[in-house]
């Protein structure tokens, strides 16, 4: 298994080509760039060489517990990096993991429980990889738009409630968040075949099933970031104010 593996790196290595590239044009605009990009590869490079390994043996295992440790392992990961998007949110990390976990699990617990898919690794760690990485973004982009957003000193000085006064601020906050989904949602497959469509046709799978489970995967996406983004907000705007109906000053002295 380990000769394939390292066999197979001759022929991605040809992909580092896109990455040089890349590398010359940040050279040539002189962007202070180079030494991230040069990182982002190598990190790249790395947990994808262990994540192969780690699902390999993952889906060689009968016991459930397995998935389960995965699929938790992710949201804690999506939900630090949300978190750290939104680092001026008190406990934004917190918000952002019980966030996406509530989000994901409902999602992929309907669909089990509907046997959408199997309950196996195989099915079960790809599908919810995609959830869980989209409503990390949607998340994240949710807190910190609703925390830069919440200027609301005169609603709160005539004696509008919190919830009152950043009503609006919740909404712009959702909308922006949400917009990318959707419009993705829209233009799906009219500007690039998604991953797992892709994946299903490249493995010999016919274009009409693999668009069946496009839709499904889709309309997942969509739910699961819905509730992932409604969520954060309703846990993390009551820490934008005092119990006194101001707005509490270290969260938004913090830049």
């Amino acid at each position: 298994m380990a000769g394939e593996f390292l066999e197979g790196y001759g022929e991605a290595s040809f992909g580092l080509g896109g990455g040089a590239h890349g590398g010359h044009l940040i050279y040539w605009q002189k962007l202070d760039l180079g030494w991230e990009m040069v990182y982002s590869i190598f990190r790249a490079f790395v947990q994808l060489s262990v994540i192969g390994f780690v699902l390999q043996f993952i889906f060689t295992q009968k016991n459930v517990s397995w998935i389960i440790l995965a699929y938790l392992f992710m949201v804690a990961v999506a939900g630090y990096t949300a978190g750290q998007r939104a680092k001026h949110v008190p406990k934004g990390k917190y918000v952002a993991g019980v966030s996406i976990l509530a989000g994901t699990a409902v999602t992929m617990l309907l669909l089990v429980v509907l046997n959408v898919f199997p309950f196996t690794p195989r099915y079960i760690i790809p599908v919810a990889g995609m959830m869980v990485g989209n409503s990390m973004t949607v998340t994240g982009v949710t807190m910190k738009r609703l925390r830069d957003d919440i200027k609301v000193e005169t609603a709160l000085a005539l004696g509008a409630t919190p919830r009152q006064a950043t009503i609006q601020q919740v909404k712009r906050a959702l909308v922006i968040a949400l917009s990318p989904v959707l419009d993705n949602a829209k233009t799906v497959g009219l500007i690039a075949l998604p991953g797992a469509m892709t994946g299903l046709i490249m493995g010999g799978a016919s274009p009409l099933e693999a668009i069946q489970l496009q839709i499904v995967v889709m309309n997942m996406l969509v739910g699961a970031s819905t509730v992932c983004s409604i969520m954060s907000t309703y846990l993390c705007w009551p820490a934008f104010f005092t119990k006194a109906y101001q707005l509490e000053t270290k969260v938004f002295a913090a830049e």
